[in-house]
């Protein structure tokens, strides 16, 4: 299902791409994630996602009440509070997503997939 916003010039859907691509970049900009996480589900590796391929990190589902859940698999720095890294997170895409959207979001779930180093 896709994320609708009713106007009264008509209606509005957004792709769960979209809103994937959106989420993914708002997440690579907050402070202690180092980029996105792509698992292999045959041989469960993990690889960092390009930014180009940002959506690939994230799920997005939109139910009947149009609100939005969001599933992000991250890569975090080394050295960071992850719960600190995960509640800025949370905060920074659920007020951007519905100050740019108009849909609520409902959920965010975080899945530290891996920690890095950085240089």
């Amino acid at each position: 299902m896709q994320g609708r916003i009713d106007s009264e010039l008509g209606d509005i859907s957004i792709d769960n791409s979209v809103l994937a691509k959106f989420a993914g970049n708002i997440a690579v900009e907050c402070f202690g994630i180092v980029g996105m996480a792509a698992v292999s589900v045959t041989d469960g590796i993990v690889k960092l996602v390009k930014r180009e391929h940002l959506a690939k990190g994230v799920n997005v589902e939109v139910d009947e009440d149009n609100n939005v859940s969001i599933d992000f698999h991250v890569i975090v720095a080394y050295g960071v509070s992850i719960s600190a890294v995960s509640d800025n997170l949370i905060s920074t895409v659920k007020y951007q997503v519905e100050e740019t959207t108009g849909l609520t979001v409902k959920h965010i779930n975080i899945f530290v997939e891996g920690v890095r180093v950085i240089d």
